[in-house]
């Protein structure tokens, strides 16, 4: 009896072995890739003047899956600058069979961004990582735009070579982007869809990746 209890117990005690190291042999410990990104400025319209932030996506590939994934990193260290992003509060898109992941929310306390090399680091949920190394050192060429509309006109002053009206309806969600062909003129001519309440104006300098959004108007 004593023989096969030994005997039981040692099959038993293989069986747990073998079943730990096929478990382990199973699960991937490849590093996650960020195969490609970019970063983007973005000024938004501020009490005191235009304040910075990133758009920041990246390519990110992962052996098991883009849901191994766990937390993105974005550093300045030059700056020692750190921004953290968790799955559950990045941004998904889809586009040419790849998927995106990112925020367009990176900025500081003061609205400006240092200039230089930025390191942007991949963890999966085994905790191993992909880095990879982004550059963005283009300055900002025009003055911050300005939309007024008054006594049913309006005006636009911009230099930036891409003009967009954003829609609002009166509870402030988005409905529509309007292409703008003229800087002045009545409210009319902008055909705005029925229900918008407030607009702003949607800049862009596409060759530099730059845009700026000012504050919203009433549009009567």
């Amino acid at each position: 009896m004593s023989f096969f209890r030994k005997n039981v117990k040692f099959a038993l005690l293989s069986a747990v072995i073998a079943a730990f190291f096929s478990f382990f042999a199973s699960c991937s410990t490849s590093k996650p890739e960020i195969s490609y990104g970019f970063m983007s400025l973005v000024l938004y319209e501020g009490e005191s003047g235009p304040t910075e932030h990133f758009s920041f996506f990246v390519i990110a590939e992962d052996a098991d899956g883009i849901e191994n994934l766990e937390e993105l990193y974005l550093y300045n260290d030059r700056e020692q600058l750190r921004w953290k992003i968790k799955n559950d509060e990045w941004v998904t898109f889809n586009q040419n069979n790849k998927t995106w992941i990112g925020t367009r929310s990176i900025t500081t306390q003061d609205g400006v961004l240092p200039r230089g090399v930025y390191r942007a680091v991949l963890v999966n949920k085994g905790g191993e990582k992909g880095e990879r190394l982004f550059t963005y050192d283009t300055d900002v060429r025009h003055p911050f735009p300005k939309i007024e509309i008054e006594n049913n006109m309006y005006t636009i002053r911009s230099e930036w070579s891409s003009n967009r009206l954003v829609c609002y309806d009166k509870a402030g969600n988005y409905h529509s982007t309007v292409e703008i062909k003229s800087l002045s003129g009545p409210v009319s001519q902008l055909n705005l869809p029925s229900g918008t309440a407030t607009v702003a104006l949607w800049a862009e300098d596409p060759a530099y990746y730059i845009s700026a959004f000012t504050k919203v108007v009433p549009v009567r």
